[in-house]
């Protein structure tokens, strides 16, 4: 089974995402997404900004973020 993860991107520089993804840190591939800026949340799945999370959705992928916090504390 596949499982891709929610991450806010905090920073961005030539074609990498940094992403924080229940309070780790990361780089990313952010190739796949051409409009994504510090702030937006991203789907990721094996090292790769999949796809963008926007409207409704920011809260759900907040949700997860919140809980992988306190399952990882």
């Amino acid at each position: 089974m596949c499982v891709g993860l929610p991450a806010k991107v905090t920073e961005l520089k030539d074609g990498v995402a940094v992403i924080n993804a229940g309070g780790a840190e990361r780089e990313v591939s952010s190739e796949m997404i051409a409009d994504l800026a510090p702030g937006d949340y991203v789907m990721v799945h094996a090292g790769m900004a999949i796809a963008k999370i926007t409207g409704d959705d920011e809260a759900q992928a907040e949700d997860v973020m919140d809980g992988l916090e306190d399952l990882l504390s």
